[in-house]
């Protein structure tokens, strides 16, 4: 079991960047394929980037492509992600999760089992 916290949301504007962070308890983190996952109002949670255990292969949702980065530091026991021209559309509640079932590319929340109590982040048109 890994504790995750996720910090950094809050309200933009469109175009704006914001960063959210994910910090993660123990001394196992480097085992974790770690991810971001959001969910809007009224919509299911859906996948938005993921990385590998050694951060070496990072991974994203078409709709998030080249506007987010995601990375990861195995000696702080953190993941990040930079998210560049923000929309409207990408106001959610986004939430750190951390995968033990191996290493690889998850893009479905049950591959995940360890979870962030999540955080809002809300862009304004």
């Amino acid at each position: 079991q890994v504790l995750l916290v996720e910090s950094g949301g809050g309200l933009v504007q469109a175009g704006d960047s914001l960063r959210v962070s994910c910090a993660a308890s123990g001394r196992t983190f480097s085992r974790y394929v770690m991810g971001w996952f959001r969910q809007a109002p009224g919509k299911e949670r859906e996948f938005v980037a993921g990385i590998t255990r050694s951060g070496g292969y990072p991974y994203y949702a078409d709709s998030v492509k080249g506007r987010f980065t995601i990375s990861r530091d195995n000696a702080k026991n953190t993941m990040t992600l930079q998210m560049n021209s923000l929309k409207p559309d990408d106001t959610a509640v986004y939430y750190c999760a951390a995968s033990s079932r191996g290493d690889g590319t998850f893009v479905r929340d049950f591959m995940y089992d360890n979870w962030g109590q999540g955080t809002q982040v809300t862009v304004s048109s």
